[in-house]
């Protein structure tokens, strides 16, 4: 399948939607895959997106290009000491984000975690909670997803080796210079 290139992502929260449009972006994750090998760095994105409507603090959401579903991300309250930053409530974590296997290496991952950034920056304005920006974990050995990360505004803030999967990155995007 041949992927054409996306000209904007959207950000579909899970929570928002009535039962129905739940069903039918659920169906969409449990369709999705990843290359061989990347399923040590990412979980089941079904199962993840049940966590995430399960638990308050999570908010997933799929990832949405030309009108398709493509991936999904979640965004975390009070849980970024998980991905090695020193407090849990002074940023969002930014976790189980993936895109699959047949829209990856269009971009749509650097537009995906830009897009999270500024629904963090929503979330925390909209619930006056504080947090100063988004932080994750990826691992050393991921470089498409570093890379990723830095296109997007991400900056690399010290090696973590509390990960499952082996030595972390942990970077930050700050919401200063966010509109």
């Amino acid at each position: 399948m041949e992927t054409r290139p996306a000209a904007w992502v959207w950000l579909i929260p899970l929570r928002d939607l009535d039962g129905d449009g739940r069903a039918i972006q659920l169906g969409a994750l449990a369709a999705m895959s990843l290359l061989p090998g990347q399923e040590r760095f990412v979980g089941d994105p079904l199962r993840m997106a049940l966590a995430g409507l399960a638990e308050e603090s999570r908010h997933p959401f799929v990832v949405e290009a030309n009108g398709d579903p493509v991936g999904m991300l979640t965004l975390q309250r009070t849980a970024a000491r998980l991905a090695g930053w020193p407090d849990d409530h002074s940023a969002w974590l930014l976790r189980g984000f993936l895109i699959d296997r047949r829209h990856q290496g269009s971009g749509l991952g650097t537009r995906a975690a830009t897009a999270a950034v500024e629904a963090a920056r929503r979330l925390t304005a909209r619930h006056s909670t504080g947090e100063s920006g988004v932080v994750l974990s990826v691992n050393e050995e991921n470089p498409a997803a570093l890379a990723a990360y830095r296109r997007a505004g991400f900056v690399d803030a010290g090696r973590y080796l509390g990960g499952s999967s082996g030595p972390q990155r942990t970077m930050f995007h700050s919401f200063v210079g966010t509109l």
